[in-house]
């Protein structure tokens, strides 16, 4: 009898300790997921501004000819900015240092695209460039909205896995940290100011 009661024992406290690490572990995976959905989200409306400054330069060309270094400096920036791909499970502070110096590079270069525009008046009253004006102007909008709920994801997760006893799992089991958007006005976008450039 004793010896089922042992037993009995030791499987209840089995059933315990597996209780207290399932739970904090399965947490740990849905926070981790909602950080890996919204950088899919943050890299999506990325992708569209990215879709849109093609189209943007190539309205730019049939009137602003003398502006090659410029157009040739946006499509450089796009090119490198495009070309850093981050993986959602490795989200560190090198990384998005990187991707957020890239975007400010071309936001740099956009900047000075959309500022020399002024010079043409035709442009500026071209259907195809008042449309793309509205749209890149959207697209900013949504970049700073992803962004910002972006960084409320992450700080939930690492606020989660570093309290006790979250943190001594997640050290188990491999959960890391993961980095922000590091100020909020880079959350902000880093961005061009669409409208106020559109319409000086």
């Amino acid at each position: 009898m004793k010896k089922w009661l042992v037993i009995g024992g030791v499987i209840v406290g089995a059933l315990i300790l597996i209780s207290i690490l399932v739970s904090p572990y399965n947490n740990m995976v849905a926070k981790e997921e909602s950080v890996e959905s919204q950088w899919a989200q943050v890299e999506n409306v990325y992708q569209r501004k990215y879709d849109l400054i093609p189209n943007l330069v190539s309205v730019a060309k049939n009137y602003a000819e003398f502006e090659q270094e410029t157009l040739t400096q946006v499509t450089e920036a796009r090119s490198k900015a495009t070309s850093i791909n981050i993986s959602a499970e490795n989200l560190t502070p090198e990384q998005m240092a990187q991707f957020e110096q890239a975007q400010s590079q071309l936001n740099s270069s956009l900047g000075r695209l959309i500022a020399s525009f002024e010079r043409y008046p035709d442009l500026k009253a071209n259907q195809n460039y008042l449309k793309l004006q509205d749209e890149l102007s959207g697209s900013e909008n949504r970049i700073s909205t992803e962004r910002r709920r972006f960084n409320e994801v992450v700080r939930d997760y690492n606020t989660y896995i570093r309290k006790f006893p979250q943190n001594i799992f997640a050290g188990l089991f491999g959960f890391e940290r993961k980095a922000l958007f590091e100020n909020e006005e880079a959350a902000e976008g880093g961005q061009v100011d669409v409208d106020e450039l559109f319409n000086e």
